[in-house]
């Protein structure tokens, strides 16, 4: 059946995290609703006492009457207890799941998804949001069925015990319910806002401290307590704004309780007097008047949490729900398996030969063509090397043949098939990556290097190392190849990140190679030590360098001359150096420059 509600569509989307947990809940439920039956009932024991013990001035029969008050209250207890434990468990295991399935979303999603959304929105959705939604729904719906069972029980006990004054309380039941449905869209809407601020307060902590040594060098410490302080304020006011319309809605709620209460003890007061109930009955009925205003309050409350609990569900649905712009067809998962379960016995070799069949790509969020109609054939074991100023656009053309980013329209061929008919992972298992901002993983130097090959021994980590003359620096370190690289990397200069990044790459042994600007943070005697260590790795591999020091690209196979996002040019060194074009005057600057470093010993 089709759910026409919203908000009852949005809590529908929980219930496929809830599943593997139905038994637990349905025991929770259980548990609460006997210790809501043994709560009702404990108000019977007093009338019982005053009528039998009290007013009659008698013992007799005392003995077993508490000794039945008192196994009530122990499987009580046992009963709180065990809701309590089970309550926890899935309060955990819950918000543990939702984690792990927005961690693992996130690993699916494009590269236009990070580029347009900051760490911080993606880490209060990943963090504080599932930890909102576990705990309301391991313990606010246990208290909504507590709540529930204890009025509902109360009311009819009371009923049973006098009509007339039970009816008096229930009156109150409607207008609770009409005042909940006014504040219910105020609440939700204001609690919208409130989780909105609070991503961007996580924003400005997540940039504040991984930025913390450029704002010093760039001492904007003001600047950034001002825009800190924006937020704050931001996220003050409208937290007030909050907790003001809580504190409206719940005296409400506790006020027409208490008239309702108010109201019993006079009546059940006159009823006394007049000998129509007795007065263990009338301490009964005092019992149950008094105590139900704290179910009904609690009940407003876990509504009203409820209610503001909705925005963490719809944030957390809203990220599960977003679509890769890049992605596998079905066709393709079930032959060659997904990231998580690959199929590698169904997976073809690569050898590398990558054609551009009339390509035309905008970039999701662009409004122009970056290409337009371009063709390239690259066999294998061919060297490409692209070229232009910072921010021409020399990124687009390795992007999309590492599918990073698929075109706009045309093919892109691995090995003469649309790399669109093969999955991701067969394509990036193949692919060694070296950026010129390299990340490094917490943990060891060796472990950073194994990642490019998981099942690598200690003695090919090494050999890698030794490759691109990274050992050396390595074995420098405090503990060598285990010395800790701190988060990110931050415990190593740049260019040993980028050391230990080529030598995890060289591990991978992959068929493809993509090296952006791979030396550019090298010191110029260690980028010799490793020029020849490139020669020789891009042997019978096809390559793509992403190069600023044209110096570094002059025996490639290929060049393509990048500007304004637009490839202006393409050949060999010397073909485009007779060209006298664009690259001839880069390349005649670049050497220039060099010469006047080298005769002033720069």
């Amino acid at each position: 059946m089709k759910i026409k509600n919203k908000s009852l569509q949005t809590w529908a989307k929980l219930l496929p995290f809830l599943a593997p947990y139905k038994w637990q809940m349905i025991l929770i439920i259980a548990l609460m609703i006997l210790g809501a039956c043994f709560d009702m009932v404990q108000p019977l024991f007093s009338g019982y006492a005053v009528d039998n013990f009290i007013e009659p001035r008698t013992t007799e029969g005392l003995i077993p009457f508490t000794a039945v008050y008192l196994s009530m209250v122990v499987v009580q207890t046992i009963t709180t207890i065990l809701m309590a434990i089970y309550a926890l468990k899935v309060e955990m295991y819950l918000g543990r799941d939702l984690k792990r399935k927005l961690f693992d979303h996130l690993q699916t999603l494009d590269f236009s998804y990070y580029n347009t959304t900051p760490v911080g929105t993606i880490m209060a959705r990943l963090m504080s949001d599932t930890g909102k939604i576990g705990t309301v729904l391991a313990w606010s719906l246990v208290d909504i069925f507590w709540s529930s069972m204890y009025v509902l029980g109360c009311v009819v006990i009371m009923l049973f015990v006098n009509w007339k004054l039970a009816l008096i309380l229930i009156a109150i039941i409607p207008i609770i319910a009409v005042i909940t449905v006014v504040f219910q869209k105020k609440i939700l809407a204001v609690n919208r806002r409130v989780r909105a601020i609070n991503a961007e307060v996580t924003r400005h902590y997540n940039e504040g401290i991984s930025g913390a040594k450029t704002s010093k060098t760039l001492v904007i410490e003001e600047k950034n307590d001002k825009a800190f302080e924006k937020v704050a304020e931001d996220m003050r006011s409208t937290t007030i704004r909050a907790v003001r319309l809580n504190a409206v809605y719940i005296p409400i709620i506790s006020f027409l309780t208490a008239i309702g209460v108010a109201m019993v003890l006079n009546q059940g007061g006159n009823m006394v007097l007049f000998g129509d109930i007795t007065v263990g009955e009338m301490t009964v009925f005092i019992n149950y008047a008094l105590i139900i205003a704290d179910p009904v309050q609690q009940l407003a409350r876990t509504i009203s949490n409820f209610i503001s609990t909705q925005v963490n569900i719809e944030r957390v649905s809203a990220l599960l729900e977003r679509e890769p712009l890049i992605k596998d067809t079905p066709e393709v998962i079930e032959k060659y398996g997904t990231a998580f379960d690959p199929k590698r016995e169904n997976w073809e070799p690569i050898q590398g030969h990558i054609t551009f069949d009339d390509v035309t790509f905008r970039y999701p969020d662009g409004v122009e063509n970056v290409l337009e109609h371009f063709s390239l054939d690259i066999p294998a074991g061919t060297t490409v090397a692209i070229v232009g100023e910072t921010g021409a656009g020399k990124s687009t053309l390795v992007n999309l043949a590492c599918r990073f980013f698929e075109p706009t329209e045309g093919r892109i061929l691995i090995d003469g098939k649309d790399y669109r008919e093969r999955s991701m992972l067969w394509l990036h298992s193949s692919i060694g990556y070296v950026l010129q901002t390299p990340h490094l993983f917490s943990g060891s130097v060796r472990d950073n290097i194994r990642y490019g090959r998981l099942d690598a021994t200690d003695e090919e980590i090494e050999a890698a190392a030794k490759l691109v003359s990274a050992h050396d620096a390595i074995m420098h370190m405090e503990n060598g190849y285990d010395s800790d690289v701190g988060e990110g990397g931050d415990q190593l200069s740049t260019g040993e990140k980028q050391l230990i990044s080529f030598a995890r790459a060289v591990l991978a042994d992959p068929r493809i190679f993509v090296l952006d600007e791979a030396t550019a943070s090298i010191d110029t005697k260690t980028e010799e030590l490793i020029q020849h260590a490139i020669s020789t790795l891009l042997e019978n591999r096809t390559s793509f360098l992403i190069a600023h020091r044209l110096s570094t690209i002059r025996h490639a196979d290929l060049i393509l001359v990048v500007r304004a996002g637009k490839i202006i040019e393409q050949g060999t060194h010397e073909e485009l150096l007779q060209n006298k074009g664009y690259y001839a005057d880069l390349y005649n600057k670049q050497f220039e420059q060099e010469n006047v470093k080298h005769v002033f010993g720069e």
